[in-house]
């Protein structure tokens, strides 16, 4: 029984203890240890960083989680030390499940075009804040479809998180032109479209102060399907 009992025991400890992975663009690294470390869960960013490319047009940010309920929030910045300069690059979203949430088409400044940066996810869990980046290329174009751009079976919402939101005012940041702080009026109500694929166009989000065009295709709430097909509402 003991035998039967200890993998069982390992498997729930370290479901309980982790944090969430960044696993779209590649991270500059991944530490549950120093994920409450800012900016970048205890690793340091700098102009020598490994980079990989990220499409302004659009491109996924994909995550692991393991908690219960998260708001995400999604950023960048040209300062390639990550100290400051940050810009939002999707609205806040809540996921409420655990495992894989990506979000197939975030969108950052054209402008951004043919320069490094780096590209972060903030995260408010019942942990508090949790942190990491990926250094990143800003290229032109969409990118393509990524394979490992999958969802578990989660919720996702759009909704307003004072918490994240102050991270981006205290250090003189803006909005991209996707969208500018999440969602001024409380929780998004999801528009009406789905897909039978994890990396269709996420449907479109109304009465927000976003920019005309970089809005569209924006997720509101999903729900995915076995085999990690994704069904957007």
């Amino acid at each position: 029984m003991t035998r039967l009992l200890t993998p069982l025991l390992l498997l729930l400890a370290s479901t309980a203890t982790a944090h969430f992975s960044m696993t779209l663009p590649k991270p500059l690294g991944d530490s549950d240890d120093n994920e409450a470390t800012a900016p970048c869960g205890g690793y340091t960013a700098s102009s020598s960083s490994a980079a990989t490319d990220f499409y302004v047009e659009g491109d996924a940010i994909g995550m692991e989680n393991g908690h219960p309920q998260t708001n995400w929030l999604f950023r960048a910045t040209l300062d390639q030390t990550a100290a400051s300069g940050w810009t939002q690059l999707f609205p806040i979203v809540m996921q409420t499940g655990l495992g894989n949430f990506c979000e197939p088409k975030v969108v950052a400044p054209g402008n951004w075009t043919g320069k490094r940066g780096v590209v972060s996810v903030v995260a408010h869990s019942p942990d508090g804040l949790l942190y990491t980046c990926a250094a990143v290329n800003f290229v032109s174009g969409t990118a393509p479809t990524r394979s490992d751009c999958k969802n578990a079976t989660v919720t996702v919402d759009f909704t307003s998180d004072s918490t994240l939101t102050a991270l981006l005012s205290a250090s003189g940041s803006s909005s991209s032109g996707s969208p500018s702080s999440g969602s001024s009026s409380g929780t998004s109500t999801p528009s009406a479209s789905a897909s039978s694929t994890a990396n269709a166009a996420p449907g479109a989000l109304a009465g927000t102060a976003f920019s005309t065009g970089a809005v569209a295709g924006l997720l509101v709430s999903l729900t995915a399907a076995v085999g990690g097909a994704a069904m957007f509402f």
